[in-house]
């Protein structure tokens, strides 16, 4: 009886952690595509803009999703045709994520 008992007991505790972690694998995750692209955006100020080494220097207030306050620092551009939309001087909201190591502009558009 007790090896019955242990049995059907190690079951229900299967499939109950299964169907936990199928329900958690389903689950949108914080930051992934089910939030709209503004949503994660920062506030910045284009302080230059290097198009040789595609990289642009903002001065932004946080960044969430890095955990990152405020400062001015150099990121790199996911595509370099975003640095022809802008110029030093220009305020922007941005988009950035850390990709191989680096931190990269992902999105940029004109502060409304």
């Amino acid at each position: 009886m007790g090896s019955l008992f242990s049995f059907t007991l190690a079951s229900l505790l299967f499939f109950t952690g299964s169907a936990c972690a199928a329900d958690a694998a389903s689950a949108p995750v914080s930051g992934g595509p089910a939030l709209t692209a503004s949503a994660d955006m920062s506030e910045g100020e284009v302080r230059k803009i290097d198009m040789e080494t595609k990289k642009i220097t903002l001065r932004h207030g946080e960044i969430k999703n890095l955990g990152m306050p405020g400062m001015t620092m150099v990121f790199q551009v996911r595509d370099p045709a975003m640095l022809d939309k802008v110029k030093a001087g220009d305020k922007v909201r941005f988009s950035a994520e850390k990709m191989n190591g680096a931190l990269v502009v992902t999105n940029i558009e004109a502060a409304k």
